[in-house]
């Protein structure tokens, strides 16, 4: 062997990422029901070729599949797991063909359930067979890593066609790979050229595709392998040295003699990957980040908050007035106007913020940042068995729950995702702020700018000391791990398809939470609209609305909050009409009290008659301890069920299971930080 492939085969160990090789890959916690079923169906039982796509993360992988499929693309979860799929059925010269995007995975060795779903979608241990054929996505920046993992692939003897990414960043750095030769450095494996950011080559890759589902040659070098009559541990492992010498030798013959380049991203990341500055440039990306889904979004979420709330009750009365003069003061007018006109408000105040925080996802995720700000943040997020990745939702939780958890999605590892879900609730968001201020003011004048302040120090504890207790308890397989991860090289996000992804997700989230915002919304305002004591079906007008069933309810439930100080109906209705927002709570309170809110300004300032109603109603709760009632129940907001949104955005994203889960851990963990605040701060303040 000449010295030159010692020196390749050396190098691609280097490039190689650290992986465990002390334990056994987790056994799949629901047997072996197939991971690509869909609506309850495999999706080759119509008897479409199934096409299956696989690559190492942040290849372009994901971009490429969206490119091919477009809007046709939809989001799924491998049954019994939490894991996100893609899949969609592409038409191609008359035929039909089933394209799955499996999640990214440097080894078909799993160590994670997103590589598990990923492996056994490829290797045909998911139950259907296997696929078809397999696009394996090969990263020409990273020809070395690629070529180990492609001979994985090519081992297991199915048809296989080779998409090959980034190849222009490669030429950038005087490493450009020609296609052809590279098929003929793999004995006639198809190789085709790709841009996922721009969709060009996705027609070539397809007809490709066409033209091998019948097969393609196992290169030489490589043994066919059966994955049903091995080990599949001993088989990756065992093959390694052979995969290495024949990497090497592809190389050898693509004559790329391995050699140090310092590029534009290795000059970048000497500053964003310093353990000093690359700290502080993370902070204020994501003060930047912070700052613009709450900014930015806040003109558009009031222009459609009153101009277009005003435009919908306009028609709708118009519609009604129609039916007769009577008709406008009628409870189907009431249903219709509070109840779904609200539902589609709600929901369409959430697409700025989400719409925001999905373009400024994917021009840090395109670009290449985001795996730089998971390095920066891995060991701050170690005690919790996360890595780095987890802190952007969270920072992000801030601003918005709701964009937060679809931040989330950027996690690898379907595991991590539930638990930073389920910590993200617990990040303060800006709308728990207008609540702190009106209590803050009312109660601590002088140390109103403090008590908000620890309102947010208290979050940041809180999201430790829970994330630990769930990591012990519910999450005890979420462990730290050496992270090894790829950093792609920085580019130019395209504008064409950061606007298709934008929108498939805002699609997406509005398609699967507006079913329960709507439901939950007509609820409340039956509640509201029936009057204590009325007749099965009878509606009339409610003047106090301590006077309906929701009032009613509120005094039922006002008992419980007793060892917190604030038993009380107006403090209780309050907590119940924040389960839908958590902006309505002060105008809730209001109401309660049947209190104009007058200048908002002075309402959140907890001046005017407001904070005087408020001051009295918990002293009297709180037998004269008030102010430490206040912060008990500034504690409870902090902690308890997040708005409605976020819920069915839980429930969307993971699992109803998991959503109610978040539910009851949020009102447990609210309910006993309560308690011990009042308790504790009663013989303080």
């Amino acid at each position: 062997m000449s010295s030159d492939h010692h020196d390749h085969r050396r190098g691609l160990a280097a490039l190689l990422p650290a992986r465990r090789r002390d334990g056994h890959a987790a056994a799949h916690p629901h047997g072996t029901r197939p991971c690509c079923d869909v609506g309850g169906r495999r999706v080759q039982a119509d008897g479409m070729p199934r096409i299956v796509f696989i690559g190492n993360p942040n290849v372009g992988k994901s971009s490429l599949f969206n490119a091919i499929l477009g809007a046709k693309a939809r989001v799924m979860n491998a049954p019994g797991t939490t894991v996100l799929l893609e899949e969609g059925v592409y038409g191609h010269d008359g035929a039909r063909w089933d394209l799955i995007d499996t999640p990214g995975t440097y080894s078909l060795l799993p160590l994670s359930p997103d590589e598990e779903v990923a492996a056994k979608a490829v290797t045909g241990l998911d139950g259907d067979g296997g696929p078809d054929l397999i696009v394996t996505v090969v990263d020409a920046t990273n020809i070395s890593r690629a070529l180990y993992f492609l001979a994985t692939v090519l081992e297991l003897g199915r048809p296989t066609v080779v998409a090959l990414t980034m190849n222009d960043l490669a030429a950038r750095q005087g490493a450009r790979i020609d296609p052809a030769q590279l098929s003929r450095a793999l004995d006639g494996v198809p190789v085709v050229e790709v841009d996922g950011r721009t969709g060009a080559g996705a027609g070539a890759l397809m007809d490709a595709v066409g033209a091998h589902l019948s097969g393609t040659p196992l290169p030489h070098g490589l043994t066919r392998v059966d994955v049903d009559d091995v080990d599949l541990r001993a088989w990756v492992e065992g093959g390694a040295d052979a995969r290495f010498d024949w990497a090497a030798g592809v190389l050898a013959r693509l004559d790329m003699h391995a050699r140090d380049r310092v590029t534009v991203s290795d000059r970048i990341d000497r500053v964003l990957l310093n353990p000093v500055f690359g700290v502080i440039a993370f902070l204020l990306l994501m003060l930047g980040v912070f700052e613009a889904t709450t900014t930015l979004a806040g003109p558009a979420q009031d222009w459609i908050d009153g101009t277009v709330r005003g435009w919908l009750v306009a028609g709708v009365d118009r519609l009604f007035a129609l039916a007769g003069p009577g008709a406008l003061d009628g409870w189907f007018h009431s249903l219709v106007v509070d109840g779904l006109v609200d539902g589609v408000v709600t929901i369409g105040t959430f697409i700025p913020p989400m719409g925001i925080m999905f373009i400024l996802l994917s021009l840090l995720e395109d670009s290449g940042y985001l795996a730089r700000a998971a390095f920066v943040m891995d060991r701050a997020m170690r005690c919790m068995g996360l890595d780095g990745r987890a802190f952007l939702p969270i920072v992000i939780g801030f601003g918005c729950n709701l964009p937060a958890l679809a931040a989330t999605r950027t996690l690898p590892d379907s595991r991590q995702r539930v638990l930073v879900g389920m910590l993200v609730p617990f990040s303060s968001c800006t709308a728990r702020l207008s609540v702190y201020l009106v209590l803050a003011y009312a109660f601590f004048r002088g140390q109103a700018g403090l008590v908000v302040f620890m309102m947010y120090v208290c979050s940041i504890v809180l999201i430790l000391l829970v994330g630990v207790l769930l990591r012990r308890v519910r999450f005890t397989d979420v462990r730290p791990a050496p992270f090894a991860m790829s950093l792609p090289p920085y580019q130019v996000p395209r504008l064409v398809t950061l606007v298709r992804s934008v929108l498939m997700r805002l699609w997406g989230f509005v398609r699967g939470a507006s079913t329960i915002i709507i439901s939950m919304l007509v609820v409340m305002w039956l509640l509201q609209a029936i009057p204590a004591g009325a007749a099965a079906g009878s509606f009339a007008k409610v003047d106090d609305v301590h006077d309906s069933v929701y009032g009613v309810v509120a005094d039922r439930v006002a008992p419980v909050f007793a060892p917190a100080g604030f038993d009380d109906w107006h403090a209780s209705a309050a907590l119940m009409t924040g389960f839908v927002a958590k902006e309505v709570v002060v105008a809730s309170m209001a109401q309660s009290y049947s209190i104009d809110t007058g200048d908002e300004d002075e309402q959140q300032q907890g001046e005017g008659s407001l904070g005087a109603a408020m001051r009295a109603s918990f002293d009297e709760s709180s037998g004269g301890h008030g102010r430490a009632a206040a912060i008990a129940f500034m504690l409870f907001t902090l902690a308890y069920t997040p708005c409605l949104a976020t819920v069915a955005e839980l429930r969307r994203q993971y699992s109803t299971r998991i959503a109610m889960q978040s539910v009851g851990l949020g009102l447990v963990v609210a309910y006993i930080l309560a308690v011990v605040a009042f308790q504790t701060l009663r013989w303080v303040l």
